[in-house]
Formats: C-alpha cells, structure tokens, sequence
C-alpha cells in the first residue's frame, strides 16, 4: 500500500462501471482521486489539479482520450504529469497511436490490479521532477521517453505473438527498423530487461498461469513457452519460482 499511498491521480474515464472498479482498488491504497467524464473536463482537471499522474480512457464524448493527452503533454502547466491510457484497444496500431499522442503507457481493460499497481509504481518513480539535480538524479532509473515506449510495445508485439518460438534479434530489428543495442536500452528502460529477459519472463508467467489452469503436461507446457527440452524448462521454472511445475501445481491445485 505504501507504494501508492497519498499519491494524486486523476482518472479521465466516461464509463462509470470501469471509473467505480479502478477507483475502489486505488482508494484501497491510500491513493487521493479527482475524476473527470471527457477529455475537456480531464484537462481542466489536470491544470487546475496537478495529479501526480492520469489515468484516461481513449474513446470519450467531446474530446477523445488521444486529443485530450496531446494537450496536456504540450502544455507547459501539464506536460510533465504521466498519462497512460487505460483501453480495452489493445490493437499495436491503438497503442502505438496513444504513444505518439504522448502517453507513456497502457493498461489493458478488463484490469488486472496487481500490473495496475507496477505500471503506476513505474512511471511515478520516473517522472521528470524539476527540483532534482544532475547529482541527485545520477543513480535513478531513466525515465521513458515517446520513442524507448514506441519501441518496446512495438517490438512486444512481435516478440509475444508466439512464445513457441525465439523470434531472432535480427528479425525483430527489421520488423522494427532499429538496431539491437537501441532495443535492448528500450526494454531496459520501460521493463528493466534486455529483449531476451523480458522474453523468458513473459515465458515464465504464461507457464505458471497454464500450470494453475489447465491439466496439460508439464512437457506440453514447456512446448508452448519455447523449450523443446522439458528439463531445461523444470529447471529455469525452480530457479523463477523456487518450486519445481510439478510441486507448483500440487500447491496450487
């Protein structure tokens, strides 16, 4: 609860049902809420508020959640509040639209509260304060610009598309027309991985999910997370999660 506790967030967000579910998990962490219905109404809110971070819906009345992030990100009152959208448009050319409007992320609707909880963790760590000092901000983590967020989602897509299989680093640079070192320092920067350590987390997270839900094989399982060999994959899931697939799915079964 700490991490949040006392933190100003504005949520833009028309739709009441969704507005009711996220506000009742941030007033559980200690969060200081404000709200607006439009895209208009959240930039009023965000000038006259200055929330420590925004929370907006994309598709609104008046003005759309993309119009409305543009002007607060080039207002000099605004621009250095975080916005990350939340959306069940999870389209790469959705996410990629709200990033070059000058959000920093996106949360997927329906919520999942615990990635809520570390995106907004994140991006509250790294916003920009005009206070800091070159001294004081020399062993912070970088902050996410437009293009290190651009390049990660973009290059996610393609990595995550089939966790079956390793898409090579030279193909991913083509499909993302840049190179590995400029990839790696995205990744490093919005996930606090290199390319490949955010493939075998994500790998890792989808093996425990498919452990928890399914009765497949652990050697199905290892298949479809991109190990052939069923021990190599026992032994990176012990060493993620202290326990063994088998003896993980006997605790949680």
């Amino acid at each position: 609860m700490e991490a949040l506790a006392q933190k100003r967030i504005l949520i833009i967000e028309d739709e009441e049902a969704d507005r009711m579910l996220i506000s009742a998990y941030l007033q559980s962490q200690g969060c200081q809420l404000f709200y607006a219905n439009d895209g208009l109404e959240g930039i009023e809110q965000a000038r006259a508020r200055q929330p420590d971070i925004i929370l907006m819906d994309a598709k609104m009345p008046r003005c759309n959640g993309h119009d409305a992030c543009k002007i607060i990100t080039q207002d000099p009152r605004t621009r250095d509040i975080p916005v990350i959208f939340i959306s069940g448009m999870t389209s790469a050319e959705q996410r990629v639209r709200g990033l070059l409007a000058g959000a920093v992320d996106y949360i997927n609707k329906p919520f999942d509260f615990n990635e809520v909880k570390l995106r907004l963790v994140i991006h509250l760590r790294n916003r920009p304060r005009s206070t800091d000092t070159k001294e004081s901000r020399k062993n912070e983590p970088l902050p996410a610009n437009n293009l290190h967020a651009i390049l990660f989602h973009s290059a996610r897509v393609h990595l995550l598309k089939s966790l079956s299989s390793t898409l090579p680093i030279s193909e991913l640079e083509r499909l993302t027309g840049t190179n590995s070192k400029k990839l790696n320092m995205a990744f490093k920067v919005c996930a606090g991985a290199t390319v490949y350590e955010y493939l075998r987390e994500e790998r890792m997270k989808e093996a425990r999910a498919l452990l928890q839900k399914t009765r497949l094989p652990v050697q199905d399982i290892a298949h479809q997370v991109g190990y052939k060999d069923s021990a190599n994959f026992s032994t990176a899931f012990k060493e993620r999660f202290g326990l063994s697939p088998r003896e993980f799915r006997q605790q949680h079964n």
